[in-house]
């Protein structure tokens, strides 16, 4: 469902997650070094989002 243009900020709806996708999940890890090629990307570790 979207929302009234009327009530998005003046950029539009801009929402910070607290969630990444996988992908996200992936390099961030691979920039902490906590990620290996060939590492199952099923069941990954818990990230807490670069700040």
């Amino acid at each position: 469902m979207s929302q009234h243009k009327s009530l998005q900020g003046p950029r539009g709806l801009v929402v910070k997650r607290n969630v990444l996708k996988r992908f996200e999940r992936v390099e961030l890890l691979k920039k902490r070094g906590q990620w290996k090629e060939g590492d199952r990307v099923v069941g990954l570790k818990k990230t807490i989002p670069a700040v």
